[in-house]
């Protein structure tokens, strides 16, 4: 059963990072490349907002899921959803991306770019925006059924 409490305060959470995250995307690739601080909060935020959303995904495939869903890593969670009627393909072909990003990010890769950290900012904002907007959408719809 879709614990509704846990996805809202976790899709809550995600739209605090995400202001957050809108905050940091007024300066320019210079100012947080020249500040660690600023750049740490930056993949600090991406981090958490993108694995509150793979929380999120996990729940719903393994509460709502046929449960012959073949995850193989955190981004087929996405794709998953927009197969069980959360999102469309194509907003899952735009956002299960970011998965990739968070390993990334918590796996300290040396190939990983200030440049990309910072160049995916303004697509995350955009897309959590929408995947909050798709997955409260999606849980209201569970209450009637």
């Amino acid at each position: 059963m879709l614990d509704k409490t846990f996805i809202t305060r976790k899709i809550k959470l995600i739209q605090e990072e995400l202001s957050r995250l809108e905050a940091l995307s007024k300066y320019s690739f210079a100012e947080i490349a020249e500040d660690f601080i600023k750049l740490y909060s930056v993949e600090r935020v991406l981090e958490k907002i993108i694995m509150r959303a793979i929380d999120i995904n996990q729940h719903i495939i393994a509460e709502t899921g046929k449960g012959d869903e073949k995850v193989k890593g955190y981004e087929d969670t996405f794709y998953i959803l927009s197969g069980m009627g959360v999102y469309t393909e194509s907003f899952a072909k735009e956002i299960a991306p970011s998965a990739g990003l968070r390993n990334r990010l918590v796996h300290e890769y040396n190939d990983t770019k200030d440049e990309i950290i910072y160049e995916s900012v303004k697509d995350a904002i955009t897309q959590y925006t929408g995947y909050c907007r798709y997955v409260l959408q999606f849980i209201e719809s569970k209450k009637e059924s």
